[in-house]
């Protein structure tokens, strides 16, 4: 029979499987097809083939396949705890964004437990289990091979869909929908990370769980260097150098809801002003919308049905309102105060909003999950021949700002979801017109099989840090269902009203959580133009002060951020001082530096550059500056080149 593997045409025996197909290309490496999707579902390896199937393998490397590997590795650690503790409750255990973790009832651990499990780990991945599909015809038939775990027999009262199924390794069996993996031995690194409390489901009136964290990988190395990138991670943790340079806060009184300092302001003003250049070159127009709007505005737009569970609700003379979680409710309300003609389009407008989303306090995480932030939203209305050219625009801004800080991205294109709005024409168009522009652009991407919002298609952008880690930040997002709801509409050149297509995007996504991300990219090193502590004087004795200052004046004037240590504390110590503030230059001034009028430079990397020129100085940095650079005219690094 003919399929089609990874969009290649091939020739299989009839009732060959997705592992058969895996081995005749010789993918059978660790890290090769942990998975596969068939026309466009995920499935076990031991999945029969059929004629003119659509094959994709899956390696380590795609996030589908890290997801069935992680998921498989959470039953291993499963097994483990019970043949250790056989009187704990397995309850769930999911993969997340790096690993996994499982959750268990009438457990207690503690680090000291790592090693044992861990070689547990080690037997039963040595034991080589191939993890077996099981379907249950009933839901009691289900609840009988799990009598005795009241979790699970609640879980199996909640599902709707049938039949449901479990999967099996050696003596273990846990409820799953899976896929799995074929065999553990692909399993080839596998570490225990930390242990937690966590609440059944989520909800703090429910009982207390321990839960454990791991990770897994194909290969030792890949556990070597992630365990390797942990300890840079903690190096950099933005929870702990943003305050230490006095960039912001959290406080009891609003958990959630950061507190920007005059130092994380600054920082904050420049990523703004960054982004309203780029709204004024492109063409944009900023709005700015209520932050409360009624009830019958998020029923109309359909966010209080599909997200009423992270809405701040409150009620005012009889009347239901609701804190926005998003701004695109807003703009709608905007569009329809003028009627507008097809000679505007495209219509881009933007609003850097302020909005809100209920978020438990087990995932509060700094800023990278809070319950008030910005969005740097923008909604384009136009004509369907614009859908092409207006996507083109915006990789293009993607491109410029990202690689002005330096952080390369990767794109994913996300498809339909189970729940959603609209017709199939509509999402038809939509994921089309965004695959097209993406094609032109030539930038790889991956595609996200049902990971699109309710309303539409989107492109997710993920950039990486300086140490490899991922962020999901902008997305660029088409939707022709708002403008529907709101009944939006504009003149046609044939004089009748037609519905505008509406495009969603946001740059950066979340500005606090950009914010986190830009501390640890950096490690608070913060490049000149966007830096809080851009120069720093220290006078040697008093009776430099005068100078100090004069000098500080003057380098204000051009436009730098200056501060002036004019303590009694020693030099060395100044200097230290400057560099726990990520200061990017320090000048000492004494008797030498008075007389002749100049200052002697230190720069964040710790090299003495001497006495130097102010006014060459001063132009070297103005250039830096206005050019956003990301390196230092004085940086070692630059000088050696």
């Amino acid at each position: 029979m003919k399929i089609h593997i990874n969009q290649k045409s091939h020739e299989l025996p009839d009732g060959a499987s997705i592992k058969d197909a895996a081995d005749q290309l010789h993918l059978t490496a660790p890290d090769q097809a942990v998975a596969a999707t068939v026309n466009g579902e995920l499935r076990d390896l031991t999945t029969i083939l059929k004629e003119g199937d659509h094959l994709i393998l899956l390696n380590f490397d795609d996030p589908q396949g890290q997801c069935v590997f992680w998921h498989t590795s959470a039953h291993v650690l499963a097994q483990a705890v019970l043949r250790i503790w056989p009187n704990a409750k397995p309850t769930i255990g999911p993969a997340i964004e790096n690993g996994f973790y499982y959750d268990f009832a009438n457990l207690t651990i503690t680090d000291a437990d790592f090693e044992r499990i861990e070689q547990e780990i080690e037997r039963i991945i040595s034991e080589n289990y191939k993890p077996h599909r099981i379907e249950f015809a009933s839901k009691d038939e289900a609840k009988k091979a799990f009598q005795g775990n009241p979790y699970k027999m609640e879980l199996i009262d909640s599902f709707e869909d049938m039949p449901i199924s479990a999967y099996r390794q050696g003596e273990f069996t846990d409820l799953c929908r899976g896929p799995h993996l074929g065999s553990l031995n692909k399993i080839k690194a596998f570490k225990v990370l930390k242990n937690s409390g966590a609440y059944w489901r989520g909800d703090s009136k429910r009982e207390m769980l321990t839960r454990i964290y791991g990770i897994s990988f194909p290969d030792r190395k890949r556990l070597k260097d992630y365990l390797q990138m942990l300890e840079e991670a903690k190096k950099r943790d933005h929870k702990i150098v943003g305050p230490a340079l006095d960039l912001f806060s959290f406080k009891e009184e609003g958990p959630g809801m950061p507190f920007f300092h005059p130092r994380g302001l600054i920082i904050w003003n420049k990523l703004v002003e960054f982004l309203r250049g780029i709204l004024q070159d492109a063409g944009y127009v900023e709005i700015k919308t209520p932050i409360m709007l009624g009830k019958e505005l998020w029923e109309r737009s359909g966010h209080w049905f599909y997200y009423r569970d992270n809405m701040y609700v409150t009620q005012i003379e009889d009347r239901e309102f609701a804190i926005k979680p998003m701004n695109c409710p807003g703009c709608m309300l905007y569009y329809r105060t003028h009627s507008h003609s097809y000679r505007e389009f495209p219509m881009r407008i933007a609003e850097i909003g302020h909005v809100h989303r209920f978020e438990a306090s087990g995932a509060l995480n700094g800023l990278f999950r809070v319950r008030g932030f910005h969005q740097d939203d923008a909604h384009i209305f136009m004509l369907p021949h614009q859908i092409h050219s207006e996507i083109l625009q915006i990789l293009d801004q993607i491109e410029k700002i990202y690689s002005t800080f330096g952080l390369p991205y990767k794109l994913e294109l996300s498809t339909r979801p189970e729940k959603s709005m609209g017709t199939d024409a509509d999402w038809e168009l939509s994921t089309s017109s965004l695959k097209s522009a993406l094609d032109d652009r030539g930038h790889s991407y991956r595609i996200n099989v049902g990971d699109g919002a309710f309303y539409g298609p989107k492109i997710d952008i993920h950039i990486r840090d300086t140490i490899g880690r991922f962020w999901q930040c902008g997305t660029v997002q088409l939707d022709m269902s708002l403008p529907e709801k709101f009944d939006l509409e504009y003149i046609d050149s044939d004089a009748t009203r037609k519905r505008p297509i509406m495009l969603h995007r946001a740059l950066l996504g979340s500005i606090e959580r950009f914010f986190g991300i830009l501390i640890e990219h950096f490690a608070g090193k913060f490049p000149l133009w966007i830096s809080p502590y851009q120069i720093r004087i220290l006078s040697v004795a008093d009776r430099h002060n005068d100078y100090a200052h004069a000098l500080a004046k003057r380098i204000r004037q051009a436009g730098f951020i200056v501060d002036v240590d004019d303590t009694n504390e020693s030099v060395g110590k100044k200097v230290r001082t400057a560099q726990m503030l990520k200061t990017n230059y320090m000048f000492t001034v004494g008797d030498k530096e008075v007389e002749n009028n100049t200052a002697a430079l230190r720069t964040r990397d710790n090299v003495v550059h001497g006495e130097i020129d102010i006014s060459e100085f001063l132009a070297k940095v103005v250039k830096e500056r206005d050019g956003r650079a990301l390196m230092s005219p004085y940086s070692v690094e630059e000088r050696a080149q």
